[in-house]
């Protein structure tokens, strides 16, 4: 049992290093291409420019924190928080959901006060230095949404999932950027704030997503009854398992906390009914890496008596 804590503990390391990793370039990246986008649109005389640069600064700011939020969910357990911290990464995706929401309200509204406003706040003609800067923010925070969407998946994150969508929130942004600019040089500056309109919409039901998702992980939401079946099949392969009376999972973070009851035959000795029990913890946390423990409650059963 040392042996597969150890483990358990050289996995959750990992994990948390792919988390930093992610982080950093995210930073790095964000940072730069906010420079690039702030100069491109005082170059190009473009407003909608800069306020995408301000917008992909406020990206170094969420991705702190979920560094934050990574590294102290990765702490291992201790006298007062003995089944571990996971749930605090919880904590990062809804202070990250957060500030996807007033994003998203902060785009709609000014983009509807632009709206009423007829067009009397019309952009001065941009040049096309602003163009480039919306069609490389574009492919580079869409790759970035892609990148960090597949580390989340990998580790099962969900701040990394926030961090992704705020990345897709920006490309977004980048394209309501670009559809304005280009409609200000043809004579229709407009189009700068019907788009920047959906695409608030779109920030704030992605934040409302992941708000939901850290939630249901804070409290003690089941792993749904697709995957509860996919552990019952494990269960049921295992020798010695006669039935499965009962069975409760629970989200605590990125992690699954599993209670089985299973049926085993009553004339056996309790070290066989041990070793059953044994086998169904190891098969269960061996097969499902987001299992984080499986505890086994073995009920006796006289050989043929039929199931309740």
């Amino acid at each position: 049992m040392k042996w597969e804590k150890k483990e358990l503990n050289v996995k959750k390391d990992s994990e948390i290093r792919i988390a930093m990793r992610v982080s950093v370039i995210s930073i790095v990246i964000n940072t730069v291409l906010s420079v690039f986008k702030l100069a491109a649109g005082i170059m190009g005389r473009s407003g909608a420019m800069i306020s995408d640069a301000i917008h992909s600064a406020s990206d170094v700011l969420s991705t702190v924190i979920v560094m934050i939020g990574v590294f102290i969910a990765g702490r291992k357990s201790d006298e007062k928080h003995q089944y571990g911290h996971e749930r605090l990464e919880c904590v990062a995706a809804l202070m990250l959901a957060m500030i996807l929401c007033i994003t998203g309200a902060g785009i709609g509204y000014e983009s509807m006060q632009k709206i009423v406003a007829g067009g009397s706040a019309a952009l001065a003609m941009p040049q096309k230095i602003a163009l480039f800067g919306a069609i490389l923010s574009i492919v580079v925070k869409e790759w970035m949404y892609w990148f960090t969407r597949a580390a989340a998946k990998k580790i099962n994150s969900g701040a990394l999932v926030a961090d992704a969508w705020h990345h897709r929130s920006d490309a977004l942004s980048s394209v309501g950027a670009f559809i304005g600019i280009a409609g200000a040089r043809l004579g229709m500056p407009v189009l700068d704030p019907i788009a920047g309109l959906v695409i608030s919409l779109f920030i704030v039901k992605a934040s409302c997503d992941i708000f939901k998702d850290a939630i249901d992980k804070l409290v003690d939401k089941s792993c749904g009854s697709e995957m509860e079946g996919k552990m019952k099949q494990v269960v049921m392969r295992q020798d010695g398992v006669i039935a499965i009376d009962d069975m409760r999972t629970r989200l605590f973070g990125p992690k699954i906390y599993v209670d089985i009851e299973i049926a085993a035959d009553s004339n056996l000795p309790l070290s066989e009914s041990h070793e059953i029990a044994q086998r169904v913890h190891d098969a269960v946390e061996t097969e499902f890496s987001s299992v984080k423990h499986c505890m086994v409650h073995v009920n006796p059963r006289i050989v043929g008596e039929k199931e309740a």
